[in-house]
């Protein structure tokens, strides 16, 4: 399609990348045995060429967080650095914005990387002897902004990644999950709307590696940057993607939300994969969404929302507007009351607040406490507080439940 998933044009497209590691005329056969199927082992043996990357096409949305992820030696680390032309292509073709890399005179890649391109390194790279300000500053400094501006904006991302006030500090004296701050701080001055993030969290330990992916899925919320984030541990593709890219010796094995990769593994090789994964951290109430069975308005007969309610065999009902905003829920015994005394319509003093509600990017593990506590199911409302729909216990459960579908 020439559009993206949300109707625009990507921000990064790839069409069958390929990238072999070897001499000339290796690399030529190894290039040729590739496009005849040959397997990467095959290829290795016969012209001691290393095929990376083999025809990997897929395309990033705008303020997209897309994942690329696979076990070592899977080629992940090499496609993205194809993605800025750090490394050549042997094969393919790598866009921007629509324009192809290899069109790029050196000047204007030299550009590209300076005002539309960030990246963030798995170790930091940050330079010792430089403040932690003049290292947030120092895409900046490369690309001749002036001293003022440069400061402000370095200050600033810094006070967005929580070190607002260790700008006069050296990396020496950070730690690790700081350390990483600051590189993150860096990408975030140079305010390009690409960045690439070669499994930046992998050297921390794991509780710093959850706040690290906390602070970005934050960052990503209020900056929206498009982000190709490599990764080799699949609880984190899953917790930060919006979609995921499953590389196996340098091919596309599978790429899709992570609810669709649980949900329908591509292969053995997948399945293996998401047969560990925390599905409690993966799944969220969207995920195991459903209609409410009953919802009443404040104009109906209680005993036509009683009758309702006995054929629905439950005991309460959300009453919401006209706009699906949630006034209370109405219960089986005051329905049955009104109905004998010939109510025409649900008095809303009758309503009460015996429910609970979350929004729906919640993760499962975060709401099963509130799970079966209330008359009516957990309700998922939107930043309006309208009704989307209800998270019955049983769907959960069904949900962690749930054995894999091969595709």
């Amino acid at each position: 399609m020439a559009g993206g998933l949300n109707g625009a044009e990507p921000v990064i497209r790839c069409r069958d990348l390929t990238k072999v590691f070897g001499s000339g005329s290796a690399a030529g056969r190894a290039l040729d045995m590739a496009r005849e199927g040959a397997s990467r082992g095959e290829i290795q043996q016969r012209t001691g060429a290393t095929l990376a990357v083999r025809d990997v096409s897929f395309a990033v949305e705008p303020g997209e967080l897309f994942v690329v992820m696979g076990l070592s030696g899977s080629g992940k680390s090499t496609l993205v650095r194809l993605l800025n032309r750090l490394i050549e292509p042997s094969g393919g073709s790598v866009e921007i914005d629509g324009r192809e890399l290899r069109g790029l005179s050196d000047a204007q890649l030299r550009q590209l990387r300076n005002r539309r391109i960030s990246m963030v390194f798995q170790h930091f790279a940050l330079l010792p002897h430089r403040t932690v300000l003049q290292n947030a500053a120092y895409g900046l400094q490369i690309r001749g902004t002036s001293e003022g501006e440069k400061r402000e904006r370095a200050q600033w991302a810094l006070d967005q990644v929580g070190l607002g006030d260790r700008g006069d500090a050296y990396p020496g004296q950070l730690s690790g999950g700081m350390k990483q701050r600051v590189g993150l701080a860096r990408a975030l001055a140079s305010d390009t709307d690409v960045m690439l993030m070669d499994e930046p969290f992998s050297a921390l330990d794991p509780l710093i590696r959850r706040d690290m992916q906390a602070l970005l899925i934050r960052l990503q919320k209020e900056l929206s940057k498009t982000i190709v984030f490599i990764t080799h541990d699949l609880n984190e593709a899953m917790r930060l993607g919006d979609r995921i890219l499953l590389l196996k010796d340098g091919r596309l094995v599978q790429l899709g939300t992570g609810p669709e990769i649980l949900a329908a593994p591509a292969d053995d090789y997948v399945a293996d994969f998401v047969s560990d994964v925390d599905r409690t951290r993966v799944l969220t109430a969207e995920d195991v969404l459903r209609e409410p069975r009953l919802v009443a308005r404040l104009e109906e007969r209680p005993a036509d929302v009683l009758r309702r309610l006995g054929a629905a065999e439950a005991t309460g009902a959300y009453v919401v507007d006209d706009d699906r905003r949630i006034l209370g829920v109405v219960h089986d015994e005051w329905l049955g009351q009104a109905a004998a005394s010939g109510r025409e319509r649900i008095d809303p003093g009758a309503l009460d607040d015996g429910f609970a509600t979350t929004g729906p990017d919640r993760p499962l593990i975060e709401i099963l406490g509130r799970l079966g506590r209330h008359a009516v199911p957990l309700a998922v409302v939107d930043d309006r507080g309208r009704l989307l729909g209800v998270v019955p216990r049983a769907a959960v459960l069904a949900s962690l439940a749930a054995v894999p579908t091969r595709s």
